[in-house]
């Protein structure tokens, strides 16, 4: 199957090149889609390398990357993508294994494949006998599963948190809330047949509870609504008229003017001295003098 934009020059000899290399080595070659997949034996794998880096040009480990096929006894693939540079053409290598088989490392071949070998080793949990520093890479210390296996959970076992009361980092089961792990697939605009939390808030709506959002407004009623909306809002009405209402007005003043029981009368209310007025109001008021007038200029 041809590919219809091409990225990588074809090598129509490359079938037959790898048959006379490897041998019986090679188990099966693929070329789909302009790309060239081939798959060798698990023990074989680092003589493989050897012989498409020297015979065949091809120069560079690009990836390792790991597939896992739950159903099939070596449930694991661990795929090497390899670069010519000289000939611009990449090759995909493919071993099968399982969880307790380990695949020969290549780190003596390519010694970038040391880290490479440890991600898809803590990515799926596939052995690499031989890899000088086979650890986790990605997940944290104490880890436990491989988080991209099929059937490893989407929201792990563990999850961590800082305590505020220990001071640190704690690790604790998950603990997910129950409150939405069941869903339907119904239209929103249906409805479902059951009765959700909140529903029975949702009065005067004209819908009965669980049935649904409300049916949306005609153009007329969203035109009626829009003009009510931009209507100025009416006049507060007043709370009195007149001053009988207010109880003020001359009949008012003439009542309060009136001595009350205890004798006491209104009066105006004296506007308080300060000592320095007075002082001054006693004083005799002494003759301005004269002013002189200015020297100088044009006066």
């Amino acid at each position: 199957m041809a590919h219809p934009a091409p990225l990588v020059a074809p090598q129509p000899s490359l079938a037959a090149s790898l048959k006379t290399v490897l041998g019986t080595d090679l188990v099966a070659h693929v070329f789909t889609v302009d790309e060239d997949s081939i798959t060798v034996t698990r023990e074989a794998v680092a003589g493989v390398m050897v012989a498409l880096r020297d015979n065949l040009e091809y120069q560079q480990l690009m990836e390792i990357a790991g597939v896992d096929y739950p159903d099939r006894p070596e449930r694991f693939e661990v795929v090497y993508h390899l670069l010519s540079v000289t000939k611009n053409h990449r090759l995909r290598v493919r071993v099968s294994t399982d969880e307790a088989t380990p695949v020969p490392t290549i780190v003596p071949v390519w010694p970038n494949a040391g880290w490479l070998e440890r991600e898809v080793f803590d990515m799926y949990g596939v052995l690499f006998s031989g890899n000088p520093d086979l650890r986790r890479i990605l997940t944290d210390y104490g880890f436990q599963g491989h988080p991209q296996r099929k059937d490893f959970p989407l929201t792990g076992y563990t999850e961590l948190r800082y305590s505020e009361e220990d001071k640190r980092v704690v690790y604790e089961p998950v603990r997910l809330a129950q409150d939405f792990r069941n869903f339907d697939f119904l239209s929103p605009w249906e409805g479902a047949d059951y009765v959700l939390p909140g529903d029975e808030k949702a009065g005067g709506t004209g819908e009965g509870p669980g049935k649904g959002a409300p049916t949306p407004m005609t153009a007329k009623e969203v035109k009626a609504a829009d003009e009510k909306a931009k209507a100025s809002p009416p006049p507060t009405p007043k709370t009195t008229e007149n001053t009988a209402q207010t109880g003020a007005g001359a009949k008012t003043n003439v009542k309060a003017a009136k001595t009350s029981r205890d004798g006491a009368k209104a009066t105006k209310a004296a506007k308080a001295k300060t000592p320095a007025t007075e002082k001054a109001e006693k004083a005799p008021a002494k003759p301005r003098a004269p002013r002189k007038p200015k020297t100088g200029g044009d006066a």
